[in-house]
């Protein structure tokens, strides 16, 4: 009845398949290799960082202030371009790995019982170490008193009495010229005293 075919066809047509599907493979494969670059995004690698550590503490003895707030205000053309915040720990240190190497930064320490700190830095190492030592607050300037280490000042007002009273009367706010004849004729109140014209002499 019916002849069966030969084993060696059975291979050649099998082969035949074989490469027929890995030549199809190959070349879908480098078509979707090339596709893939035309329309990804282009990676952009970051930009250097450096390793930076602050370190905060007293003038007066060199101990570390902890819990003190340390400010990074990156600079761009010298203006500020946004900050980033950090708590200094219990040896008074803060650090910080996202500063671009090469850049500019305004570096501001604000402790409770301190005086502020603000100092601008160029960041152009890949390790660096900041020391800052904060100052106790120290009293204000005025003019009006005798300051230590100061001579007191020659152009301060002269101090007038205190029972006084003032050489001419008060101008109206909203800048209206007061009528005088209006103020004589007006009805006098007989509860206030009067000015009394000088006597002749």
């Amino acid at each position: 009845m019916f002849r069966r075919p030969n084993s060696s066809i059975r291979i050649a047509i099998a082969g035949s398949l074989f490469a027929m599907l890995c030549a199809f493979s190959v070349v879908h494969a480098s078509a979707q290799d090339a596709d893939s670059t035309k329309r990804g995004r282009k990676y952009k690698a970051p930009p250097p960082t450096s390793h930076v550590e602050v370190t905060v503490i007293r003038a007066t003895n060199g101990k570390p202030v902890d819990n003190a707030a340390v400010i990074f205000h990156p600079l761009v053309d010298g203006r500020d371009n946004g900050n980033m915040e950090l708590k200094t720990n219990e040896d008074g240190k803060a650090t910080i790995d996202l500063l671009v190497t090469g850049s500019s930064v305004r570096l501001q320490i604000i402790a409770p019982g301190f005086q502020t700190f603000g100092e601008d830095y160029k960041v152009d190492k890949n390790n660096m170490a900041i020391e800052v030592k904060l100052k106790r607050p120290a009293a204000q300037y005025s003019i009006y008193k005798k300051n230590e280490g100061a001579p007191a000042s020659t152009d301060k007002p002269a101090d007038a009495p205190k029972d006084a009273a003032p050489s001419t009367p008060d101008a109206p706010k909203d800048g209206a010229v007061k009528d005088t004849a209006a103020d004589a004729n007006a009805p006098q109140d007989s509860s206030k005293p009067q000015d009394s014209p000088a006597p002749p002499k």
